[in-house]
């Protein structure tokens, strides 16, 4: 394929491309269930030596599911796995989600992260792949696809959004969506009272945005620095790749 297919269209054909080729040796499974889902995922990362993931929203796993799922991932850092995940800016707005990421991304899981829109997604080598049956947070099913030319088209969306994807460990990941889009903002020079208009609030909701994300980005008030310049250039540290 030329260009790579957008996920959420993606993940509307699949399910027609099934069925238009009803008899003919399609490798594409349906699953419903999401504990045979989170079984097979299981089973193929014990042998799998590369992981690419997709994550739009934090873990809904039970806090026993979330420690097998953890342990089985540091589990297969150990054995060599390589491991790249990409996870939406709203996830690390949890601090349990945060924490995870963070001791992954540590352990050798390279996490980068995205503001815009994306499916979950799990690619084993080039092999085996995992899409959410239907693109809802948290739907059950998933469909398992062995098709190379599907595959292909996964990985290159993957590839894709990861290099645009920011680094995991920038400081502008401490900030709320409301803060990174007055950043945004401030970054194309526009002022506090411009920065209002943008975004339908007052004034003095900007002025306690603009404070909140100094603090975060431990950015303090001197006599030496513009500190909205200095945010500033933390902005486009974490977004210019």
């Amino acid at each position: 394929m030329e260009e790579s297919v957008p996920l959420t269209q993606l993940a509307r054909r699949l399910e027609e491309v099934v069925s238009d080729l009803r008899g003919l040796p399609v490798d594409v499974e349906r699953l419903e269930d999401n504990e045979l889902v989170r079984r097979r995922i299981s089973e193929a990362a014990v042998s799998a030596r590369e992981v690419r993931a997709m994550h739009p929203v934090g873990l809904s796993d039970t806090a026993r599911n979330e420690h097998t799922s953890r342990r089985e991932n540091l589990d297969a850092l150990e054995r060599g796995t390589r491991m790249r995940t990409i996870v939406h800016a709203t996830v690390l707005d949890n601090p349990i989600h945060a924490a995870r990421i963070r001791q992954l991304h540590a352990a050798g899981d390279l996490h980068r992260v995205v503001d815009e829109p994306v499916q979950q997604l799990v690619i084993f080598d080039r092999t085996l792949a995992f899409l959410r049956l239907t693109p809802v947070p948290y739907a059950p099913g998933a469909l398992a696809i062995r098709q190379q030319s599907l595959i292909t088209a996964l990985i290159d969306l993957f590839e894709r959004t990861w290099a645009r994807a920011r680094e995991v460990t920038e400081p502008t990941h401490r900030l709320s969506v409301r803060e990174r889009e007055v950043l945004a903002l401030i970054a194309e020079g526009r002022s506090n009272s411009a920065v209002a208009r943008a975004l339908s609030i007052t004034e003095a909701a900007v002025g306690k945005h603009v404070a909140s994300l100094f603090a975060k980005l431990e950015i303090p008030a001197t006599a030496d620095d513009n500190r909205r310049v200095l945010a500033v250039l933390a902005y486009l540290r974490g977004t210019a790749r």
